[in-house]
């Protein structure tokens, strides 16, 4: 008798096959829609107050408000992938932050705004932990950094495209039609996922479901197997949602110094593309100035996620992380000696964003590679959610500062901190290699 395979080893034995490109493709695409719309919020933030006729300090807590729905559904909808399916959970996300995107163009008030912006941040929180999970699970082993930084390249190319779109709708139609084609495209991308996106077969194979749909699969990924194939998983199944298993069987050290970077990491990342327009309208510079700004660290981060799976296996992860982290605090020195010059601040921030997101694409990258099978959406989804509280932090606490009426080169400076923090968690942490 023949025994039966290992799906995962299948599947690292063979190179990456179109059928797993289409399927990785199809996360990336949702996180260029969960940048899209996480980052465009603060693109529209001075044209939607002054439609509202309400101060651009008060946006604190609408921001706050969408990174919050972020955390419950990163939370929420990342462990019950782990029970249902991470394309289940990908299409309801898409789904719902859609439909909410587009709710959001009718927005009449502030208090309005803040509902709207906590339910899309439930959709979009969901959406991006089941991405990676599903995309890391269909990469052969040697392609999984590289495979989950590439997809979070979407996030910052996401931010990219907002910005073309914000700049090309906003002065003729106005802010609503932003959030109008930014509920369009996932409501369009949900579909198509419905449609042609496959199922993980590592979490097919892992829950015990659907053996003949695991068996196309596979062949899919390896036309040489017999169509009657048995197949087993070396990961032992787990009844309900594992959250406490974060904790045990040595895990524990790991998760927290995981952790601690991905939640400060985040209060830097979610500070600049939420509030770095205002912070520079503050230092006198033109609003085209802070788009631009925003659009270069973009770019920048767009860059570096392509390549930062590629630069840990070469180097190190923890090594490559600590460099990103330190040019990072580096660079806010230089923003906050010199927040005047506008040619200095596009190529610095051009640079803080290489270094800041793709720090955050490899942390992604670790959460995928940490955690098992039977709970790796719980373990990318709770690393997302305490990230989240960082990206609520960000936003608040630039608020703050703002109203505290501190100057650009202060807020910089600042910033330094938490990068500081981060990098030596990352020092402490003798995991990842």
């Amino acid at each position: 008798m023949i025994a039966p395979l290992l799906v995962h080893e299948v599947i690292d034995a063979r190179p990456l096959g179109r059928f797993q490109c289409l399927a990785i493709g199809l996360c990336i695409l949702v996180a260029i829609l969960d940048g899209f719309d996480t980052q465009t919020i603060g693109m529209l933030a001075p044209s939607i107050a002054a439609s509202l006729g309400v101060p651009l300090t008060s946006f604190g807590p609408t921001f706050g408000a969408g990174l919050i729905g972020m955390l419950l559904g990163a939370v929420v909808l990342g462990p019950l992938a782990d029970r249902y399916g991470r394309k289940t959970m990908i299409v309801f996300s898409c789904v719902l932050f859609g439909s909410l995107s587009l709710a959001t163009a009718y927005a009449a008030s502030l208090e309005q705004l803040f509902v709207l912006r906590l339910l899309t941040g439930v959709g979009l929180g969901g959406a991006l932990p089941n991405a990676i999970a599903l995309a890391s699970e269909y990469a052969p082993q040697r392609y999984a950094r590289t495979t989950v930084t590439t997809l979070m390249c979407g996030m910052p190319l996401g931010a990219v495209l907002g910005g073309a779109v914000s700049a090309a709708l906003l002065p003729r139609f106005g802010w609503q039609s932003v959030f109008i084609v930014g509920g369009v495209l996932p409501l369009a991308v949900a579909l198509l996922i419905a449609w042609i996106m496959p199922e993980s077969a590592r979490f097919l194979i892992a829950r015990g479901h659907d053996m003949a749909r695991l068996s196309e699969i596979m062949r899919r990924i390896a036309p040489d197997l017999r169509a009657n194939e048995a197949y087993r998983s070396a990961d032992p199944t787990t009844a309900g949602v594992p959250i406490r298993l974060l904790f045990t069987e040595g895990r524990a050290t790991g998760t927290i110094l995981l952790w601690i970077p991905y939640f400060l990491n985040l209060v830097v990342l979610y500070f600049i593309v939420s509030w770095m327009p205002a912070v520079l309208i503050s230092a006198h510079h033109p609003t085209s100035v802070g788009i631009a700004a925003i659009t270069a660290f973009s770019v920048g981060g767009v860059l570096s996620s392509v390549v930062q799976g590629a630069l840990m296996n070469r180097f190190g992860a923890r090594r490559v992380l600590l460099c990103e982290l330190l040019t990072y605090a580096a660079l806010a020195l230089v923003l906050a000696a010199w927040p005047h010059d506008h040619a200095l601040v596009a190529a610095v921030s051009f640079a803080i964003g290489a270094a800041v997101q793709g720090a955050q694409a490899g942390f992604n990258a670790l959460a995928a590679e940490i955690y098992p099978t039977r709970m790796r959406a719980t373990g990318i989804g709770c690393a997302v959610g305490i990230g989240r509280i960082g990206s609520i932090s960000g936003p608040v606490l630039g608020g703050v500062l703002l109203g505290w009426n501190w100057g650009a080169g202060d807020i910089f400076m600042a910033g330094i901190v938490p990068a500081l923090i981060a990098a030596a968690a990352v020092a402490a942490n003798r995991s990842p290699r």
